[in-house]
């Protein structure tokens, strides 16, 4: 069962817009997702949120502008999904540039975790850096910023997720996070990439203020917008109108053929083409090659991709990307398989969350088979691959309403001993218990989720901007849309309307071809990846989009769900 809804447009602000320019359909569009001016669309890079407002930014550039003229050994210490690696980029590159000494470091997930963990200090300090500097993690690496300060080794933190419980923060020499208590700076969305991209500004900035460019020989830090715009769509963060900005240049640099021989080798061995970029090729088709290296292997091959110059050198390491994630959707199809084998033992409309553990499951694909898991039932999914010395390692993803790591927090608070680690956010989580534990947790965290989750939101909703008049659907509106930077927090337009299904075939095996009707007119349609026979009369959530085919373009819709009328 599927509810389906419509986004409220407060009807003063899509007057103002309008007043202000934007046809009517369109003005609607924007104020349901809470546009309220033009100015909030212009793509003007002059209007991106300056560094200075984000709090530690310009110290951190000061220290690191020191460390520079004194040639101290920097050493950034990554994490292994797509936004620890285009940050770890970022940082490369934009140091390297700028004449640091700069080398990097990445855990591989599956021998020491996530962040800044003692081990890892204990394994960086045998390159003798002077420096440690954390992209995409640090905020809660409490022990590990111990550690390093014992070996003799400053720690400068940059990240953007939310700190530990209580909001203590690390003993680093300097933190820069839009999440700590006490900043200010209007987006609380960056991604971690954005964090350092940012500190990056500061520093040439800073550097600039010491005459280090007195020979005009200062970077062009927007050659690195690329990355940025990978990284921020591919970790899922909302993009609110400093994020769209961000992205909105980097596609703007791909589309015009100014990437890094990185981005454009991930481009070339998925068969798209850079030149029609848009934020789906970037969450959809290069975050996932890149965070194959992450899942399976060590994300050292997608940070090497993403720094190297070499071309030649760049498709090779992209096609070892694209075999990898291949390896992944095989993994991943086999452990759905048993997923969904187990859950056909239980009644899964009687349980208001699902934890699931095979022996046999892989750890690096763990959260893509909850999520998975989630988007097929419509509730709150941990998935448990087993860890070392007993312990089970858990990823979870969650559904609208359910706070996940806060659920986890009061497991924990209500048996102190049964979660060994945790930590995330609303929608993802990770832990770790003991072997053992596993059906006490499983018990515990089902409990949580009936109290906090009301029956009613166990229902799957889709969100859609309601009926589009049929003179509006145009291959104009579908360009148009086409052009802006949808995604998470700020939703690409779908549409509910009636149509008669004219004609139906099975396309490549698993994609459905489809001649629909409405209101006298006929449109060509996709439903993807669902082989399936419709009946005469539907109702549909669908968007549009621009066919390429042959060197011509044509509107097609993109069915999205589909009911018997």
């Amino acid at each position: 069962m599927t509810r389906i809804t419509v986004r409220e447009a407060p009807p003063h602000v899509v007057q103002r817009l309008c007043r202000h320019g934007l046809p009517p359909l369109l003005a609607r569009l924007y104020a349901a997702r809470g546009i309220e001016d033009v100015s909030q669309l212009e793509p003007a890079p002059e209007r991106l949120l300056p560094p200075q407002a984000l709090t530690h930014a310009a110290e951190m550039a000061r220290r690191l502008a020191d460390a520079i003229a004194e040639g101290k050994r920097l050493l950034i210490i990554a994490d292994y999904d797509a936004d620890g690696a285009t940050a770890c980029a970022v940082a490369l590159r934009a140091l390297r540039a700028f004449g640091a000494q700069v080398d990097y470091l990445v855990p591989n997930r599956f021998e020491y975790g996530y962040g800044l963990t003692p081990e890892i200090v204990r394994l960086a300090a045998q390159r003798a850096p002077d420096i440690l500097i954390t992209v995409d993690n640090g905020i809660a690496s409490h022990a590990g910023v111990a550690q390093a300060k014992r070996l003799g080794m400053e720690v400068f933190i940059t990240d953007h997720h939310l700190p530990a419980a209580g909001g203590d923060l690390p003993d680093a020499a300097v933190i820069v996070n839009p999440n700590q208590p006490g900043c200010g700076f209007p987006s609380k969305h960056l991604a971690g990439v954005g964090v350092i991209f940012y500190v990056m500004l500061a520093l040439r900035a800073e550097l600039r203020k010491r005459g280090a460019f007195a020979l005009g020989s200062e970077p062009n830090l927007g050659r690195l917008l690329d990355l940025v715009a990978l990284g921020t769509v591919a970790d899922v963060v909302k993009l609110d109108d400093n994020n769209r900005r961000l992205v909105r240049e980097g596609l703007s640099r791909i589309r015009k053929g100014a990437a890094c021989v990185g981005i454009d080798a991930l481009f070339r061995v998925a068969q798209r083409a850079p030149s029609r970029a848009a934020p789906w090729d970037l969450g959809f088709v290069l975050g996932p090659r890149l965070n194959a290296a992450g899942r399976l292997t060590d994300m050292s091959l997608g940070i090497e991709l993403l720094t190297t110059d070499d071309a030649a050198r760049a498709l090779l390491l992209a096609q070892q990307l694209d075999t990898l994630n291949r390896e992944r959707r095989e993994i991943e199809a086999d452990m759905q398989d048993t997923a969904l084998a187990a859950l056909e033992q239980i009644q899964v409309d009687d349980n208001h969350s699902l934890v699931l553990f095979d022996p046999s499951w892989h750890q690096g694909v763990i959260g893509i088979l909850a999520s998975r898991l989630k988007e097929k039932f419509h509730r709150p999914a941990i998935a448990f691959a087993p860890g070392v010395e007993g312990e089970l390692k858990g990823s979870g993803r969650s559904i609208a309403g359910f706070h996940l790591r806060d659920a986890l927090d009061l497991v924990a608070k209500r048996h102190p001993t049964l979660l060994r680690k945790f930590g995330g956010h609303a929608m993802a989580a990770g832990l770790s218990i003991a072997a053992v534990d596993f059906p006490r947790f499983a018990h515990a965290f089902e409990t949580v989720a009936r109290e906090l989750i009301p029956p009613h939101q166990l229902t799957r909703t889709l969100e859609t901007d309601g009926s589009l008049p049929p003179e509006e659907a145009s291959l104009k509106l579908a360009r148009r849309l086409g052009d802006e930077v949808w995604g998470q927090g700020f939703p690409q337009p779908t549409f509910f309307d009636r149509f008669q299904v004219q004609a139906q075939r099975i396309v490549g095996e698993t994609h459905t071809k489809l001649t629909l009707a409405r209101a006298g007119r006929r449109f060509e349609a996709m439903l993807f990846f669902r082989a399936e026979t419709l009946p005469e009369e539907i109702e549909a959530v669908y968007r549009l989009d621009v066919n390429h085919y042959n060197g011509t373009e044509s509107l097609q819709l993109i069915l999205e769900h589909w009911q018997a009328a």
